[in-house]
C-alpha cells in the first residue's frame, strides 16, 4: 500500500514539475463552430474586408461631390482609374476587385498568426515580421539594375509602405524603451493614424467566440497605435471575435463594446473616448432615421442618410485617416444599415474620407459575422479573382491555412 502510495506521489511531483505544453489552438469548443464554420467566417472576413477596400479604392479620399460626379451612387465595385502609391494600389489602373494597403495588412497579419503556436500572441514576433518584412522590399533594391525603372518603382513603393512600421520596430525590438518613444511619437508625424484597426480583424478572427480575449491580445499588439487608439483596435478584433461564435447576433457585436479590461473608463477627467464616439454613432443613427418615414434610407436624396453625414462632417478630425473618426464612421454606418453587410459598405464608400480604410475594416467585421457563403457573390469573385491573378494575394489559400492552424 505504501509503496503504490509513493509511486502515486512520484508520478505527481513527475507531471507537476514537467514544462507546461502550450495552450492549446483549437477555438472550436469555445466559438460553437465546426470546423467548416470556422473556415467560412475566416474566409468571410479576409475577402469581406477586401471586398470594402475595393468598394472605396477607386474614391479613396474624395468628397462626395466628386465621388457623385465620377461615379454616381456607388453600389457596387468600379475599376479605379489612379495611380500608384505606397499606401494605394501597387497596379495603376487595376480592375474592379482590385485593392490597397487595407487588404495588404489583413494578409500580413494572418501570416504572422500562421507563426503564433499558442493563444497567446507575441507582438516582438510581429514587430519582427514587419521590419523582416521592410528589409526584405529594402534588399530587393541592392538587386536591381539601375536601368530598371519599373522595378525600381515596385521596389520604392513596397519600402515607403513599411517605412515608418520599421522605424518603431526597430527600437521595439531591441527593447529600446527611449527609443521607441521617440518612433511612435513621430509615427506619421505623431497623428493618432488608425494603425492598429488596419489588422484589427485579422487578430480578432483568431479568438472566435471570447471578445475579452480578442480585446486582451489585440491590445498587446497595438504598438503602432498613439492614445485611445489602442483601445479602438483591441475594441475592433474584440467585435470581429463577438461575431464568430455560434448564434451571434447584432447586438453581440455592440455588447463587446463594452469590454474594458484596459480600464479606460476610469481615466482621469476625460474617461472613455472609445465610449462616447459608440454613443454618438448610435444617437446619429437613430435620429437619422426618424427624418425618413419612407425607410427609404439608402435613397442618394434620403434625408436620413443626409443628416448622418451631415452629423459625421461635424464631428471630423485633422486627417481623415484619424483612428477616431474612422471609428465613429465605420460603426455609424453599421448601425444605420442595420449590420447589413452591403448597405454599411455603400454607407461608407458614398461618405468618402478614407472610405477604403473604413469599408475594410466594416467589411472585416460583418465578414467575420456572416460568413464567406453568405457574401454576395458578384463582389466576392471579383476580388478573389483581382487578387490572386493581379496582386499575388491568395485570399482563399490564407484563410484555409490559418483555419487549419487554429484547430491543431
Amino acid at each position: 500500500m505504501k509503496s503504490n502510495l509513493l509511486i502515486a506521489f512520484l508520478v505527481l511531483l513527475l507531471v507537476s514539475c514537467s514544462s507546461p505544453k502550450p495552450e492549446p489552438l483549437d477555438k472550436l469548443a469555445e466559438s460553437g463552430l465546426s470546423q467548416s464554420e470556422l473556415q467560412d467566417r475566416i474566409q468571410g472576413m479576409i475577402v469581406g474586408a477586401a471586398i470594402g477596400d475595393a468598394m472605396g479604392a477607386p474614391t479613396e479620399m474624395w468628397s462626395r461631390n466628386d465621388i457623385q460626379a465620377t461615379y454616381g451612387f456607388v453600389s457596387s465595385l468600379d475599376t479605379m482609374v489612379r495611380e500608384v502609391s505606397p499606401e494605394g494600389i501597387w497596379v495603376a489602373d487595376l480592375p474592379a476587385g482590385g485593392t490597397t494597403d487595407d487588404t495588404r495588412w489583413k494578409v500580413l497579419a494572418g501570416e504572422y498568426l500562421l507563426t503564433q503556436s499558442s493563444n497567446e500572441l507575441d507582438p516582438q514576433d510581429f514587430a519582427a515580421q514587419i521590419y523582416q518584412q521592410y528589409k526584405a522590399y529594402f534588399d530587393q533594391l541592392s538587386h536591381l539594375d539601375s536601368s530598371d525603372e519599373k522595378g525600381i518603382e515596385n521596389a520604392f513603393l513596397r519600402v515607403a509602405w513599411l517605412q515608418e512600421w520599421a522605424k518603431v520596430s526597430q527600437p521595439y525590438l531591441k527593447n529600446d524603451l527611449t527609443g521607441y518613444a521617440d518612433t511612435l511619437g513621430r509615427f506619421y508625424g505623431g497623428e493618432m493614424v488608425c494603425a492598429g484597426l488596419l489588422y484589427a480583424p485579422s487578430l480578432g478572427v483568431y479568438f472566435p467566440g471570447n471578445p475579452q480575449k480578442a480585446y486582451e491580445e489585440a491590445f498587446k499588439l497595438s504598438i503602432y497605435d498613439l492614445g485611445y487608439a489602442k483601445d479602438l483596435t483591441a475594441l475592433s478584433a474584440a467585435m470581429t471575435a463577438a461575431g464568430m461564435k455560434k448564434g451571434a447576433t447584432s447586438d453581440s457585436l455592440l455588447a463587446s463594446q463594452a469590454l474594458d479590461p484596459s480600464h479606460y473608463f476610469q481615466s482621469r477627467l476625460v474617461g472613455r473616448t472609445a465610449n462616447r464616439i459608440l454613443n454618438d454613432a448610435i444617437w446619429i443613427a437613430e435620429e437619422a432615421k426618424k427624418l425618413d418615414s419612407l425607410n427609404n434610407y439608402f435613397d442618394p436624396k434620403s434625408p436620413a442618410l443626409g443628416f448622418a453625414y451631415e452629423q459625421l462632417d461635424q464631428r471630423l478630425q485633422d486627417m481623415p485617416f484619424h483612428a477616431g473618426e474612422i471609428y465613429l464612421q465605420t460603426i455609424t454606418a453599421m448601425v444605420y444599415a442595420d449590420f447589413d453587410f452591403m448597405n454599411t459598405l455603400i454607407f461608407l464608400t458614398n461618405y468618402g474620407r478614407d472610405n477604403d480604410t473604413t469599408a475594410a475594416l466594416a467589411g472585416g467585421i460583418l465578414g467575420a459575422f456572416y460568413g464567406f457563403e453568405a457574401l454576395p457573390d458578384k463582389e466576392k469573385k471579383q476580388v478573389l479573382e483581382v487578387n490572386k491573378v493581379i496582386l499575388n494575394q491568395d485570399l482563399e489559400k490564407l484563410a484555409a491555412a490559418i483555419s487549419e492552424h487554429m484547430a491543431h
